[in-house]
């Protein structure tokens, strides 16, 4: 049987559009471009669904527009990109490009698209998509169809697939860092386990997979952290990843935002945890027992949240880092001053929540920021976290009093972080379980009921009958969701449409999950430049049959890790390789005053461009000097100042491979283990100053200096 495709012409629930804004404004570029734009905002009568339309002028129209759509829908989320200024402004590159900008705040103020129906987040964008033509044809006088792309990451990545495989409002999606439809919450619970099992190794899985490295991260572990990490490699967490915990950023992401939701879908899984034989919380001997608090005291001070200022609307809290964080309340300075404060070396503290007992808070659940003892080591303060929902965090504050009862408990939070092994998939194609399966594919442990729906915000599964041409940016060092997802989606193309020529996935390395161009130092990149340039490419593939790059020759191993192809010629796809060396190494071994004598050899794809750019830095600079009191991949920016030279190239090209090289030499005056870091940059038309095309990599080099 056919499946239906959605044509949101024919929903009466968007039949009625309203425009309630119109103006003139200007958008200004990087490189001091300024274009003038059209803002229309409106909204679909008797819906919640609110739109924003960015129309360039007449001479810079080319007929598309490109609409995003953000991990979290919310209730101004249609003007959000508008704060986004730089590399970070999507509407500056859609009129850059020709097209005119389409946003909506996807028809919910809840994440996942709320509690009613929640194909709303694709069938509302579809909706403003189809408006958006009728608006764009009066503007322009043509009864000529814009093409539309449609394209978002994270959540918002099973949002733009949504929307290409169960409608034809768009010609083409380029859906980035996807995950799959057992994705959630399972990658998320699954990198918090690591962070806390894991959580005095880091250093040591990072040195032995750092350049110059032994390679092998198990040598130097105990027993439960190698399972560990052998555990979640093969779910698909990529191990170098781990080096964001060991530089100190242990972020638990949107898990606090996932928690309660998972608590309602399968509250009697919290007691199971702990009690039920076959669960690895009912052994006392495991890590989760081990690292388990359950602690009453009471309070003996207070003291209350600064005020915190409104949130701009168009504050640009719409990418796939970020986006979660509007359904959070900051402790903003608030915290609890306690009689006592649990004992014990290397106490686990994360994720310990604290329930007031008795008193006018009663019943109140707050998140600990961080414990700090007073000297004598008995009592202290906790300050107050990130809580998911707390919109009254004051007033809540306000009700506790000295001598209220409070429990410091981290069960719930524990507990979660296993959920992956006790929802093992029916579907075998989800290899990522294969070490939780019985020879005949039965589960190897408990398993609880399946979620009603997938947990992806959007009511319906993959499916791979895309109805338009798509391209797929996918980090290979992504922290939030696994790579080999698309990898599976590929193959959910294949069964469906019999052939994945209308679809390509580009691998980069040296990315991880978020979208923001200034994510950067010296062990990643960002992949926005390659998602701007795919967006380009997709235009000039529905628009003028011009086929883009091929996809990134790859394997996915039984380790659960994406293994692109090594040789350039083999391997295609959209992103440059660098190999840095020194003294031709890619571990030197010197004496202090040696000279050590740097060379890069970079090669890019056939068709990927040329090198614009390589940065080199002999010795990294102190990445705590750019951290601030923030989580995340804020925490872990460098500017271009981190770099110490921008090093002149030779550039060549032989059978389509261009190549470039360079040499500096170097050296260091102390003896101590240093890492080199070259960071090399190309573009399609080898365009230097094209800043949102810029696509990156980065390579390194150890050097022993005794």
């Amino acid at each position: 049987m056919a499946k239906t495709i959605y044509d949101p012409r024919e929903d009466e629930r968007f039949q009625s559009p309203v425009i309630d804004q119109d103006e003139w404004r200007e958008r200004y570029l990087p490189g001091g471009e300024v274009i003038p734009f059209r803002f229309m905002h409106g909204y679909f009568e008797g819906t919640g669904v609110k739109f924003a339309f960015c129309f360039p002028p007449a001479e810079r129209y080319e007929g598309r527009f490109q609409q995003y759509l953000s991990p979290f829908p919310g209730p101004d989320e249609e003007v959000a990109s508008l704060g986004h200024t730089g590399e970070e402004d999507r509407i500056g590159f859609a009129l850059k490009c020709g097209a005119y900008y389409v946003e909506t705040n996807m028809g919910s103020k809840q994440q996942f698209g709320g509690g009613g129906d929640a194909t709303m987040t694709w069938k509302s964008s579809a909706a403003a998509a189809e408006y958006s033509r009728v608006k764009a044809m009066e503007i322009y006088e043509t009864d000529r169809r814009p093409y539309g792309y449609v394209y978002g990451g994270s959540g918002g990545g099973y949002k733009s697939m949504a929307c290409i495989e169960n409608t034809r409002s768009w010609d083409g999606a380029a859906p980035f860092v996807i995950g799959s439809p057992v994705s959630l919450p399972n990658t998320i619970t699954m990198h918090v386990q690591g962070q806390r099992v894991l959580r005095n190794a880091f250093g040591k899985i990072l040195d032995a997979l750092d350049a110059g490295g032994s390679g092998d991260p198990y040598a130097e572990l105990n027993r439960d952290e190698a399972d560990m990490l052998r555990e979640l490699t093969k779910m698909g967490f990529p191990p170098l990843a781990w080096y964001m915990e060991a530089k100190g950023v242990v972020d638990p992401g949107s898990l606090p935002v996932l928690m309660p939701g998972m608590k309602q879908l399968d509250p009697g899984y919290f007691k199971d945890f702990w009690t039920v034989p076959g669960y690895a919380g009912s052994d006392p001997d495991s890590s989760s027992a081990k690292d388990r608090i359950v602690f009453t005291t009471k309070v003996k001070g207070v003291r209350l949240a600064e005020k915190a200022e409104a949130r701009n609307a168009e504050d640009g809290l719409n990418g796939v880092d970020d986006a979660y964080k509007k359904q959070m309340a900051s402790g903003n300075g608030a915290y609890l001053e306690l009689e006592e404060l649990p004992q014990g070396e290397n106490l686990y503290q994360e994720g310990l929540y604290m329930t007031l007992q008795d008193g006018e808070a009663r019943g109140a659940t707050l998140l600990m920021g961080k414990m700090m003892r007073y000297p004598d080591g008995k009592g202290g303060v906790v300050t107050i976290g990130d809580c998911y929902g707390m919109s009254d965090l004051g007033e809540t504050l306000g009700k506790v009093r000295p001598g209220d009862t409070i429990l410091l408990d981290n069960s719930d939070y524990i507990a979660i972080q296993s959920y992956y092994r006790y929802q093992v998939p029916e579907d075998l194609s989800f290899h990522a379980w294969d070490q939780f399966r019985k020879k005949d594919g039965t589960p190897k442990t408990p398993q609880r009921a399946p979620f009603p729906v997938p947990f992806t915000g959007v009511g319906v599964k993959q499916d791979g009958e895309i109805q338009g041409k798509v391209i797929n940016i996918q980090a290979l060092m992504d922290e939030s969701t696994c790579p080999w997802c698309a990898d599976w989606w590929r193959n959910k193309i294949i069964e469906a449409k019999g052939t994945d020529q209308d679809h390509r996935t580009y691998f980069m390395e040296r990315c991880m999950h978020g979208d923001v161009a200034a994510i950067g130092n010296y062990m990643v990149v960002n992949y926005v430049g390659a998602l701007r340039q795919a967006l380009i490419d997709l235009s000039a593939w529905v628009e003028k049959g011009v086929e883009p790059l091929k996809r990134t020759a790859y394997t996915l191993g039984e380790d659960g890790q994406i293994h692109p192809e090594t040789d350039i010629r083999k391997r295609y796809g959209i992103q440059a390789i660098p190999m840095l060396k020194a003294n031709g190494q890619k571990r030197a071994e010197v004496k202090a005053g040696e000279c050590v004598k740097f060379t890069v050899d970079v090669e890019v794809p056939q068709g990927a461009g040329e090198v614009t750019e390589i940065l080199f830095a002999q010795r990294e600079k102190d990445l705590t000097a750019a951290e601030t009191e923030v989580s995340g991949a804020a925490r872990l920016m460098l500017g271009k100042d981190m770099w110490d030279t921008s090093l002149p190239f030779e550039k060549g090209e032989k059978d389509g491979i261009h190549t470039a090289h360079a040499e500096i030499i170097g050296g260091y005056d102390k003896p101590g283990t240093y890492f080199a870091t070259v960071r090399v940059a190309t573009q399609r038309q080898g365009d230097a100053g094209d800043v949102f095309t810029q696509v990156l990599n980065l390579d390194r080099a150890r050097i022993v200096v005794s």
